[in-house]
């Protein structure tokens, strides 16, 4: 299982999402006041792109991007 940290947070707010896992990449849609987010990470482990930042946009996250991304989600309010 891959994402641990944000798949744990989600679980602890109660909110829907889907995890998937193919070829050691974990990926993560999930929902939140109507707008769909998605976590995909890269093949190569050093990185995800996600919309967290900006639901109509997509970016790259590296280093450590699970935390990066854990820490945007969190801070919604």
């Amino acid at each position: 299982m891959r994402l641990k940290k944000i798949q744990e947070y989600l679980r602890s707010k109660e909110w829907e999402y889907q995890y998937t896992e193919e070829d050691g990449c974990g990926s993560i849609d999930f929902s939140y006041r109507g707008i769909a987010y998605h976590v995909w990470e890269f093949p190569d482990g050093e990185g995800a792109e996600s919309n967290v930042k900006d639901g109509g946009r997509q970016e790259d996250f590296t280093g450590n991007y699970e935390e990066d991304i854990l820490a945007i989600i969190a801070a919604w309010k």
